[in-house]
């Protein structure tokens, strides 16, 4: 299966019009994001919690987590994110997916609006 990127935008959600670009990964397996630790630090975003993490090997691993506000294709969602550390693939978790009110095509490997249920 191939891999499918997007470029998004990232901002503080308080300060909203303070935006960075940044490349990332979707992961429709994965829950969080993990947006690079440096791009949340220029962002004002700071640490709120630690969580504990398992890799697809096994390992454990500690990551802290953040808010962030994302935009993409003129829609916006916030979500919470891992702060990635050097070495951790920025990935676009699920959680962020559904607040943005997409959801990934894996035939085309592209991004599509999901149908907004109300139940």
């Amino acid at each position: 299966m191939g891999i499918t990127t997007i470029d998004i935008e990232i901002a503080n959600p308080i300060k909203p019009e303070i935006r960075e670009k940044v490349t990332l990964m979707v992961d429709s397996g994965a829950l969080y994001s993990v947006i690079p630790g440096e791009v949340l630090k220029r962002l004002g975003l700071e640490t709120i919690d630690h969580e504990a993490f398992f890799l697809a090997n096994g390992d454990r691993i500690e990551r802290g987590i953040s808010s962030a506000l994302f935009f993409y294709q003129g829609k916006w969602g916030p979500s919470k994110v891992v702060v990635g550390e050097p070495g951790d693939s920025s990935l676009l978790g699920v959680l962020t997916l559904e607040s943005l009110g997409f959801a990934l095509d894996p035939i085309r490997r592209e991004l599509r609006p999901m149908k907004m249920l109300l139940v």
